[in-house]
């Protein structure tokens, strides 16, 4: 059912009714959706294993992303370095991604209601008691993860890092 690899990225960010009709269709054939959401302005490396991580909990994975006025209200005027069309399309790019979305509000809490995926995902800076959504998804018998970060790896940091350089005139990097 699940068609990663075989999509390019422009065709797996949908609309509210293809999302539905895709994650009905993938349940009806005995399939766990897995769901996750973000930001994912400045794609990393701890960006690309928290999708790894949440893909090997099901069959097929939907993301989540905020729209733009959602990042600027949580993250601030400065945010995202990244307009949404980007973002989404970069995280469609990853082979297994099934499906994108956008989202306006602070919280993807409508999408997890209407979706009802089996796995509710999010990075391991969110205990799984404070995860939006983990009521709706535990009182049909989903489940809920928090799945372990990569030290260091977050988008602030990397902003952090390139402000640094600019400060002191040198090349951001790792290492």
């Amino acid at each position: 059912m699940s068609d990663r690899g075989k999509r390019n990225a422009r065709e797996k960010v949908v609309s509210l009714p293809e999302l539905l009709d895709w994650a009905d269709g993938f349940r009806d054939a005995g399939k766990r959706v897995v769901f996750t959401n973000g930001v994912f302005d400045l794609l990393h490396t701890g960006h690309l294993r928290l999708l790894e991580s949440a893909a090997r909990l099901g069959d097929g994975l939907i993301v989540a992303i905020n729209r733009d006025r959602s990042v600027r209200k949580l993250k601030g005027p400065s945010r995202p370095l990244v307009p949404f069309r980007q973002r989404a399309a970069l995280v469609a790019g990853f082979e297994m991604v099934d499906r994108v979305i956008g989202f306006s509000g602070e919280t993807p809490i409508e999408l997890i209601e209407l979706v009802r995926p089996a796995v509710l995902a999010k990075g391991g800076d969110w205990p799984v008691e404070r995860i939006v959504g983990r009521e709706v998804v535990e009182s049909y018998g989903g489940t809920v993860v928090s799945l372990p970060l990569i030290p260091g790896r977050s988008t602030t940091d990397v902003v952090e890092r390139i402000r640094t350089a600019v400060r002191t005139n040198r090349t951001p990097g790792d290492g």
